[in-house]
C-alpha cells in the first residue's frame, strides 16, 4: 500500500511541475511583448472596411474649365482641400482610402463630378498641372470605410 501511495505522490508531484511549467508565460513571450509598440490609433480609431470597389480614378484641380462658376466650393458647398474626391455614385461625407495609390490616406467625397463618369472616382489637386501628373488610373481597388 505505501509503495502505491508513493507513486501517486510522485505522479501527482510530477504532474503538478509539469502543468506549472507548461502554463506559465515563457520569459521570451513577455521580453517579446513589451518589445510590441502600438499606436493610440489602431485602438482608438479603428479603420472598418464595410466595402471595395474597382474604380477608375483621376484628378481634378479648382479651375474653371473643370469645374462650374465657382471653382473652390464643392458639390457639398466646402472649399476645396486637399483630401477631397468627387464620386457620383458614393454619398457626401463618405470616407474611402485607396491603398495602391495613396497608402492609408482617407478622402471624403465632399463633391461631385460630371454625369456621364459613372463609376470614376476624381481627387482634387492643388494645380491643373498635378491633377495632369497623377493621369488615368484604371481597375484601381477602393476601400470604402463609412
Amino acid at each position: 500500500m505505501d509503495s502505491s501511495i508513493s507513486k501517486i505522490v510522485v505522479i501527482l508531484t510530477a504532474f503538478l511541475f509539469v502543468s506549472a511549467y507548461a502554463f506559465s508565460p515563457a520569459e521570451t513571450l513577455t521580453t517579446n511583448l513589451e518589445k510590441i509598440q502600438y499606436s493610440k490609433d489602431q485602438f482608438l480609431k479603428p479603420k472598418i472596411i464595410k466595402k471595395t470597389m474597382i474604380m477608375t480614378i483621376t484628378g481634378y484641380s479648382s479651375s474653371e474649365d473643370e469645374t462650374d462658376e465657382t471653382p473652390l466650393i464643392t458639390a457639398y458647398n466646402t472649399y476645396t482641400r486637399e483630401g477631397i474626391a468627387a464620386s457620383n455614385i458614393l454619398p457626401f461625407g463618405t470616407k474611402i482610402r485607396i491603398p495602391s495609390l495613396f497608402g492609408d490616406k482617407i478622402f471624403i467625397i465632399e463633391d461631385k463630378m460630371n454625369p456621364r463618369y459613372k463609376e470614376n472616382l476624381d481627387i482634387w489637386f492643388n494645380s491643373k498641372e498635378e491633377a495632369l501628373d497623377f493621369g488615368i488610373h484604371y481597375d484601381v481597388l477602393v476601400e470604402i470605410l463609412e
